[in-house]
């Protein structure tokens, strides 16, 4: 198989400290998507979007406009992590966040005026809370849950509803409410996917068994809740298109399973030439047209 990738050299609107996480040296990639029918996918032009930072950390990303994308980066020599915005037209790179703190799991918020993170503190406890900064950065932020600690990942809902991963033993999914900062408990042992369904219900991994997890959904204000689809061995990590599609990647390769239609999960792509070991995060344009994955460097 022949293919190409356009590796982008990205001017830097906001020049980076040079600042090495214990955390893998991760890549990121974009590829438009061709959908010829339901089975029959297409991932062309594709782009290595990572130039900037090749032997850091950078992950999580999530679209805030079909061509706008955030990203939590670690420079090498780093002992925190920061938000960017990459302009995927453009070509254009951005230091978001430039703080003490460590900011990851970026995320737009339903007014579309802010983006949310999971701030790592500087407090002894290193205490993670669930923060709020405004896109135009003229202010440095604020908590959307003063009181709520051990925020390990979470996705808004609806303009109060968001569903948050809190870092336990095991870990416990909650719903909170940003309007009155109330919190419900969900179930525990779950994963660390955490997406919002076109219906406004969350699908999230149950670890039910080490070698069982499963893709559940649950109402955020029932909380009653929906078995999907088992996850593909030891995946845990997903993304959910505009049409309720779900996408999880399994080594070097993604499939695709629609709830209602398919029986099973159906491979659409292998991305082992783009030397991608193991794909982890993914992200979806809102206009389905752009896919965005995460995935450690194979071999030569």
């Amino acid at each position: 198989m022949k293919y190409h990738l356009s590796i982008w050299l990205w001017l830097a609107i906001w020049a980076p400290v040079v600042a090495q996480l214990d955390l893998p040296s991760t890549q990121v990639y974009a590829f438009d998507i061709e959908q010829e029918n339901d089975s029959i996918w297409h991932f062309t032009n594709a782009r290595y979007l990572s130039a900037f930072n090749p032997h850091g950390y950078n992950n999580q990303p999530a679209f805030i406009s079909n061509d706008l994308l955030l990203l939590t980066v670690g420079l090498p020599d780093s002992n925190q992590t920061d938000i960017y915005q990459l302009d995927l037209r453009q070509h254009t790179l951005l230091r978001v966040t430039a703080t003490l703190e460590s900011e990851f799991s970026p995320s737009l918020m339903s007014n579309k005026l802010y983006f949310s993170a999971v701030r790592v503190e500087t407090d002894e406890g290193r205490t993670q809370r669930l923060w709020r900064f405004p896109l135009d950065r003229l202010g440095y932020g604020q908590p959307v849950f003063p009181y709520l600690r051990r925020v390990g990942y979470y996705c808004w809902l609806d303009h109060k509803k968001v569903g948050v991963f809190i870092v336990n033993d095991p870990p416990l999914l909650i719903i909170a409410d940003a309007k009155d900062e109330s919190t419900r408990p969900v179930i525990s042992d779950i994963g660390r996917g955490l997406q919002r369904l076109p219906n406004g219900h969350l699908a999230f991994v149950h670890k039910e068994r080490p070698d069982a997890w499963f893709i559940k959904s649950v109402d955020p204000y029932t909380l009653d809740q929906k078995y999907l689809v088992a996850c593909l061995p030891g995946s845990e990590d997903f993304a959910v298109m505009p049409d309720g599609t779900l996408l999880q990647p399994h080594g070097s390769k993604l499939y695709k399973f629609r709830p209602g239609r398919d029986k099973h999960w159906v491979l659409v792509a292998d991305f082992k030439n783009y030397r991608m070991a193991k794909i982890s995060r993914i992200a979806i344009s809102p206009d389905s047209r752009t896919l965005v994955l995460v995935a450690l460097p194979g071999k030569e």
